[in-house]
């Protein structure tokens, strides 16, 4: 990852449907003319080892846009190595046995040493009943010192600077529950650089200053949940809701885990789950499709295929009641509202994501409306679901109570417009307002080179077709208030739910 560029989304608005709401002012009922996506030119070049492109030629600035996706995230990982898929992430960007090293035999020979120190250090913490601290705390000098040594072979952050000095922007990855995005921008004349440098990163990655950049993580860790009342309550409220599931445990994994991941687990993990059949790449912007597809067989093409990777099994068992966890932080209270819901795959999805936006797409969204304009209890309120669509997830609504009002009158503010929702279902110029923002949101996600390619890769990856996505988004447009009113119904049972409440320390308990 480069230094200060993560991106996580933990309990913001999601992907896969969320809805937040804006000042956006009054809807007119009007037709937008936009292009349709399942329309667009995508051309598609298989490889024989199973990698898979997808190439978009458009007329316009002269740049092109890069997205890699491969389709591993936490939900991939087990207890003990959980943060590892993110800790690659990271990794992948310290270079290869040609980029970032000023001499790869010797620096080799060196890592070998440090990883070998590393398993004693890990033997020495496990020692029950009571580990040795001197010799802990001599291993974990040794290592650093090792670490420190292995500098004088780095070349820092060389693959950035390859990348950087031929106008390369918007470098960065991301790392969620069900999916790593490697993306990048390059000028036109340049294109042919990322298959050099990226077919190099899938062959020959090496995963140098490990116990600097676990540091780093850590600290990610701490910043983003450990001091972060959102994100120790979005922690707690998922881990409540999924007690199997690996939904339970965010992306940025447990500290524990991360201090004691090794250099051997995290190559281990890549070669396990990372391989050329399970790579799917989308490049958008101004380029010959022809020049990229033979890039793709020359530089890509002679990679070894690789076995799938082991398949998830895991099912969160069948939730009996309802359940409730508080947080004690001294920040301004938040409350957390999930019911269990189905996956993506499911023909409800659609409805699902319509209602999101009928509660908090926009300023005249019910729960925006109630909450926020009319009763002024809440500041603000968002909803959708989470934190994926491969595996039944959580629909969530997420708000913060305005002072003096309490976690315990939203709550119920947001029960009783769900009571109110079933039996008084959106009005067609209600359902509307909310298509015309949808089809505006896909003409402006047209004109963008990064996200249409990101949709691609995502929709490829998740249905096997990167028009499907698209054919979701016109299905969402045709949902009624029937179906809506249906999924109240299905969903929104008292046993499915669970709520997660943060309060001061002290407070007075509900």
């Amino acid at each position: 990852m480069v230094p200060g560029m993560v991106l996580l989304a933990l309990w913001g608005p999601s992907a896969t449907g969320a809805a937040v709401a804006q000042d956006s002012g009054p809807q007119e009922a009007v037709e937008l003319v936009g292009p349709r996506g399942i329309d667009l030119p995508v051309r598609e070049h298989l490889l024989d080892n199973g990698m898979h492109f997808l190439l978009l030629p458009r007329p316009g600035a002269p740049t092109v846009s890069f997205v890699l996706h491969v389709p591993v995230g936490s939900v991939n990982e087990s207890l003990g190595t959980t943060g590892i898929t993110h800790f690659l992430e990271h990794l992948f960007f310290k270079g290869t046995t040609t980029i970032g090293t000023r001499d790869w035999e010797g620096e080799r020979r060196l890592l070998d040493r440090i990883d070998a120190v590393h398993d004693s250090l890990i033997q020495a913490r496990g020692r029950r009943p009571h580990p040795d601290e001197v010799e802990v705390a001599r291993l974990e000098e040794w290592v650093l010192a090792l670490e420190d040594s292995a500098r004088t072979f780095v070349v820092p952050n060389e693959y950035d600077r390859i990348l950087s000095r031929e106008g390369a922007r918007g470098l960065n990855a991301t790392t969620s529950y069900e999916e790593t995005h490697y993306f990048v921008e390059l000028p036109a004349n340049r294109a042919k650089l990322w298959f050099v440098l990226e077919a190099d990163r899938m062959r020959n990655p090496v995963f140098r200053e490990f116990f600097t950049e676990r540091e780093v993580i850590a600290e990610e860790r701490r910043a983003r949940i450990d001091t972060s009342p959102g994100g120790l309550l979005y922690e707690e409220h998922m881990a409540a809701a999924f007690r199997v599931h690996p939904y339970g445990v965010a992306p940025t994994g447990h500290m524990d885990d991360i201090q004691s991941l090794s250099r051997r687990d995290v190559a281990d993990y890549h070669r396990r789950h990372y391989g050329p059949g399970n790579t799917t790449v989308a490049i958008v912007g101004d380029f010959d499709p022809d020049s990229a597809a033979t890039w793709a067989e020359q530089y890509f093409g002679p990679i070894e295929p690789r076995a799938p990777p082991p398949p998830l099994l895991v099912r969160e068992p069948e939730q009996r009641g309802e359940r409730r966890i508080e947080v004690l932080y001294d920040a301004e209270p938040q409350l957390r509202i999930g019911w269990k819901v189905s996956s993506g795959y499911h023909p409800d999805a659609p409805a699902l994501r319509m209602l999101s936006n009928v509660l908090t797409g926009g300023s005249d969204s019910r729960l925006h409306r109630r909450l926020v304009r009319e009763d002024r209890i809440a500041s603000s309120v968002s909803a959708g679901q989470q934190p994926g669509n491969r595996y039944p997830a959580l629909f969530t609504i997420h708000a913060l109570p305005r002072s003096p009002h309490t976690s315990q009158e939203v709550e119920a503010a947001i029960l009783d417009e769900l009571r109110a929702l079933r039996e008084d279902p959106p009005s067609q110029e209600e359902l509307d307002r909310i298509r015309n923002r949808l089809q505006a949101a896909e003409v402006r996600r047209l004109t963008s080179n990064r996200g249409l390619a990101l949709q691609l890769v995502e929709s490829q990856s998740l249905w096997g077709d990167w028009r499907e996505t698209f054919l979701t988004q016109e299905r969402m447009r045709e949902v009624g208030p029937e179906e809506i009113q249906a999924v109240l119904d299905r969903y929104f049972q008292g046993h499915l739910r669970t709520v997660g409440v943060l309060r001061r320390p002290g407070e007075a308990a509900p």
